[in-house]
């Protein structure tokens, strides 16, 4: 009898992962084939925080994707006049200013500023820093090729 019950308990929790699977699997689906849109000012964006060594008041909310997984889409804000210390990405990222006036110089390069609305593309592994103006947050679309991260450079 307690074999039987066990056997039958089995099976239940053996249905029960298929069935978790499978409402998984039809997520993943739906988020393939759905479509998306946010606004910077969405209150329905989760913002999280930023890595440790970013200013503070940084946040991060994902538009679409995993970070843990190839082709993540963020927001990254970081408060007026703060100052983004020397880090780099395993993945090149491509960004769009949304708001404020955000200088980046990458590595080896000339400074450029960004104004709301410029598109910059950065190389994986370069590092770069920023610094955002005084005149208001900097907001950034940032597309990830590779799962999301951050590490600091140290010179």
């Amino acid at each position: 009898m307690k074999n039987r019950e066990q056997i039958k308990i089995l099976v239940f929790i053996g249905l029960l992962l298929f069935y978790c699977v499978e409402v998984l699997a039809q997520d993943n689906k739906l988020s393939e084939t759905t479509s998306v849109v946010h606004d910077a000012n969405d209150k329905d964006l989760q913002w999280g925080p930023c890595p440790d060594f970013m200013p503070q008041g940084c946040e991060i909310a994902v538009l679409h994707g995993d970070p843990a997984k190839k082709n993540v889409d963020i927001l990254f804000k970081v408060p007026a006049g703060a100052d983004i210390p020397n880090h780099a990405h395993t993945s090149a990222e491509r960004m769009v200013l949304i708001s404020g006036e955000l200088e980046v110089t990458y590595e080896g390069e000339p400074s450029q500023t960004l104004i709301t609305g410029s598109y910059a593309y950065g190389p994986a592994k370069k590092a770069h820093t920023a610094k955002c103006g005084d005149s208001g947050p900097c907001v950034l679309f940032i597309a990830f090729e590779e799962p999301l991260d951050a590490y600091i450079i140290e010179k």
